[in-house]
């Protein structure tokens, strides 16, 4: 006798989408847009702690029209799936840099991407014509810091450079911060928020080598005292070099880390949240 296959473990719906429309946008590098999305469906968006993560949804490409997902117990799926064929949604993961949800008529959002030449975010920020649709759901977990917070090693590619940004904002002037970014481009480079006792490092991949090579041997090279408390995001295979490292190699326990993979090389854009 066959025993029945176990059901589908379900998952916890995530939070509601809300429309909005492309307010405006700012160049911070020429590889770096800042997005301003805004509209009466973001009142009462809870404020996303430090290095939070969002979902933008984006019109298919080449059209206009926003078409809202379903959600199966598990994933986000568009309608007309079904009978095996699974149609996914241009779904994609932000860091929300800042949002103005109180006294802002519309309430905005900012997030910040990078222009890598391809991808669906990337596409549709440079040809979208402002007050195009998009649609919003957050904010997703985000990073806690105490007020005595301890030294801080912060490690990541282009994508992270908005989380970290944060973290610079909120981790007190007292704490002790190593900084180290990996871009792709010198473009890339541009200032970040002031911290007393921030040091800043950029390293630039070199032509050919996979994503976060540079990055893992930062981490790989850096001085982690008995108290430091590391924070990493990036490429997510690059991310799993750096945690491997972290507990494997230096015995760091897991409390003492936060490593995130905010995206997957071949998979320009992916939303891997």
């Amino acid at each position: 006798m066959t025993s029945p296959s176990p059901s589908p473990r379900l998952r916890r719906e995530p939070p509601r989408f809300r429309i909005v429309s492309l307010l405006r946008r700012e160049p911070i590098t020429p590889r770096l847009v800042r997005c301003t999305f805004g509209g009466d469906d973001l009142v009462g968006f809870p404020q996303p702690d430090p290095a939070a993560s969002v979902r933008v949804l984006f019109p298919a490409p080449g059209t206009t029209e926003l078409v809202m997902p379903e959600w199966n117990g598990n994933e986000f799926l568009m309608p007309g799936s079904g009978g095996g064929i699974r149609l996914r949604p241009y779904l994609r993961t932000f860091t929300p840099r800042a949002t103005r949800t109180d006294g802002s008529d519309p309430p905005e959002l900012d997030v910040d991407v990078v222009l890598h030449g391809n991808g669906v975010a990337s596409s549709w920020v440079e040809a979208a014509e402002l007050g195009a649709p998009a649609a919003i759901s957050g904010p997703g977990r985000g990073y806690a810091v105490a007020a005595d917070a301890p030294p801080h090693l912060l490690a990541g590619d282009e994508s992270a450079i908005p989380a970290m940004s944060q973290l610079l904002e909120v981790l007190p002037p007292t704490a002790s911060v190593i900084v180290h970014v990996e871009i792709d481009d010198p473009d890339a480079r541009h200032a970040l928020p002031d911290h007393p006792r921030a040091e800043l490092h950029w390293h630039e991949r070199p032509a050919g080598a996979p994503p976060g090579d540079t990055l893992v041997a930062a981490v790989e090279d850096a001085s982690i005292d008995n108290d430091t408390r590391v924070w990493a995001a990036g490429e997510a295979a690059a991310m799993q070099r750096i945690r491997r490292h972290l507990f494997e190699t230096r015995n760091l326990p897991r409390s003492r880390t936060t490593v995130r993979g905010y995206w997957k090389s071949g998979r320009a854009g992916a939303d891997d949240d």
